[in-house]
């Protein structure tokens, strides 16, 4: 009985404070950059979904860089199993500050800024949106993605269990959380309007191609 009990006061201790339970429980572990990219895919006339792409096996390549800037998911032209790792959605990647895994209070969105996409990180308890990456926006083509620099500071890391790694990326910074929200409010004060984003230029339309529609993603679980 009294084990019983033990469980249970453990278990409505990790209840109470999910996001503590979550930061003592994962770890993280750095990984190559160069095999990873993040991208800002178009869906419909102004919105943008996040995903990153992994490079497993050198060849065939997963994405490539077109002469106009924007990124081709190439991935999509063979059976990538085992080559090419995608992360989709919130299931694949998360927030971590500080040491902290911050999954369960911040999402990570994507919001179109004059002629650049940008990447934020943004909780409802927090008004002060946090700058996380961003990229050149030349033109909205439906058929390929806009490349994301992450910002000084910001990496992608693997999540961890023990020594265990695990299919969820981290993006990562080393600032304590309270110090990246400093400095933003800081960013933000020092904007003008002489140095804030400019208005969006027309992008440059492409002509329509023959049988283009949307890309299909299906969703592949990951294997180490």
């Amino acid at each position: 009985m009294q084990r019983t009990y033990l469980a249970l006061l453990g278990l409505t201790a990790a209840a109470a404070a999910p996001t503590a339970w979550a930061a003592s429980v994962f770890s993280s572990q750095p990984l190559d950059q160069a095999r990873f990219a993040v991208l800002a895919q178009p869906v419909g006339r102004s919105d943008w979904k996040l995903l990153v792409l992994e490079q497993i096996k050198p060849e065939p390549l997963c994405w490539e860089k077109r002469s106009d800037g924007l990124v081709d998911p190439s991935l999509n032209r063979f059976d990538f199993s085992g080559i090419c790792s995608r992360y989709l959605d919130s299931n694949g990647y998360s927030l971590r500050v500080g040491n902290e895994d911050l999954a369960s209070r911040y999402r990570l969105r994507l919001e179109q800024q004059g002629n650049s996409v940008a990447l934020l990180a943004m909780t409802p308890s927090q008004p002060t949106e946090l700058l996380v990456g961003r990229g050149s926006l030349r033109q909205r083509d439906r058929n390929a993605f806009v490349a994301i620099d992450l910002e000084p500071g910001w990496s992608l890391e693997r999540r961890a269990y023990g020594s265990q790694t695990l299919s969820h990326v981290y993006f990562a910074n080393g600032t304590p959380l309270s110090q990246l929200i400093a400095k933003a409010n800081r960013s933000g004060a020092d904007r003008t309007p002489a140095t804030a984003a400019a208005p969006m230029k027309p992008l440059k339309p492409l002509p329509p191609q023959p049988g283009s529609g949307p890309i299909a993603l299906q969703v592949i679980p990951y294997k180490p």
